[in-house]
């Protein structure tokens, strides 16, 4: 439950918030603070225009950012082996929302021989521990706990995207904890942060990743990693300089449900929180970010392998979910085990027939774009 508050806070404020939480104060350097301090200042002008609920969401999610940052640095040094560890051809699912990232992830994820991020490990990364012994863990449980009590009171939200401490999810939480994520331009209008991002090389927010991945993959060395992120699409360069062999699945689907659905999720995730950060301001922001980072994506996508790459049209997957996976397999070279075979299958079966959730409306019209508008952008 987020606390209201009356003001923002400094950057340094929060900071020592975090410290204070954690009991740790080394932070690997300051690498972050640039980001982190011009995001505290946009947040706290009248541009983001924030309500007493409003500062306590933002604070929270910066403080979050610090604190994942904090006990990165501590896990890192109580496991220095971690910089041995392998990340060998590593699946990226990236595409627009609406696009079947989710499922797809999922599925992917499903064979044995891969593994995820798993929510509450992004939020405090520490190398995995066996799957029986999360519910003992005093973190895991409050996370799982505060995930049910969500998804009873904005049962919108869960209809738009579920989520709990054990799904596997985007890897945001580690890029922000070098201040470099999109996931604040979809939570407020920042535009001086938004152009600052826009400037710079995401390659630390990368390798930060990595040994993030090493850190939390420590106990399982043997499986690739499955990942998706929409920032993806707007750091490939930096993506691809720091995993070399990656291996990129591209999903597709007309533009116009992807923007009006992040505008909703957008609207429904920080509702109540700003008194600017609604309506056309949501629809501007999001639709400029969204075809910024597409755009991005399809300039950076041709200086590199062509083999790498998959393309996965959103019909295509719907009508055949197994299908279409197996051909991603066939494409990247990946062995199509019984095993894979059998727990993708069981994942595609289990979607089908869970239980219905809330449905997801939204329109253009309520972030006053249109149709035209938003193919223009992409085109």
């Amino acid at each position: 439950m987020t606390r209201p508050r009356d003001d923002l806070g400094s950057y340094d404020d929060i900071a020592a918030a975090a410290v204070r939480t954690t009991g740790l104060d080394d932070f690997g350097g300051t690498a972050h603070e640039e980001g982190l301090r011009l995001l505290v200042d946009d947040l706290a002008s009248p541009e983001a225009g924030l309500t007493p609920l409003g500062n306590g969401f933002h604070r929270r999610e910066v403080k979050s950012a610090l604190v994942g940052r904090l006990l990165t640095q501590l896990r890192f040094a109580e496991h220095p082996e971690h910089v041995d560890v392998p990340v060998e051809r590593p699946i990226f699912v990236v595409g627009l929302p609406r696009t079947g990232t989710t499922a797809l992830h999922r599925l992917l994820h499903a064979d044995p021989a891969h593994q995820g991020l798993e929510l509450w490990l992004t939020e405090f990364p520490q190398p995995r521990p066996p799957r029986e012994a999360w519910e003992s863990d005093p973190v895991f449980s409050a996370m799982q706990a505060a995930f049910s009590e969500h998804h009873v009171e904005f049962p919108e939200f869960m209809g738009i995207h579920y989520m709990d401490a054990t799904s596997v999810e985007e890897c945001w939480r580690l890029l922000r904890q070098t201040g470099k994520s999109i996931s604040y331009e979809s939570l407020a209008n920042v535009p001086r942060y938004s152009a600052w991002l826009a400037g710079q090389d995401w390659t630390d927010a990368y390798q930060r990743h990595r040994e993030n991945l090493q850190l939390i993959g420590l106990h399982d060395a043997d499986k690739r990693w499955v990942l998706k992120n929409p920032s993806h699409l707007y750091a490939l360069d930096a993506l691809m300089t720091v995993y070399p062999d990656a291996l990129v699945v591209c999903t597709h689907r007309d533009p116009v449900t992807s923007v009006a659905s992040a505008c909703s999720l957008s609207a429904e995730a920080t509702a109540g929180t700003s008194t600017t950060f609604v309506g056309e301001t949501v629809g501007r922001t999001q639709l400029d970010m969204l075809a910024r980072s597409w755009q991005r994506f399809v300039a950076a996508r041709p200086s590199y392998d062509p083999a790498q790459f998959v393309d996965v049209e959103y019909d295509a997957f719907v009508t055949d979910p197994v299908g279409t996976t197996r051909r991603i397999y066939a494409s990247f070279g990946l062995d199509w085990t019984p095993a894979a075979a059998a727990a993708i299958g069981e994942i595609d079966a289990e979607s089908r027939r869970g239980g219905k959730r809330p449905s997801h409306r939204y329109s253009l019209d309520d972030y006053g774009l249109t149709e035209d508008e938003v193919r223009a952008a992409f085109a």
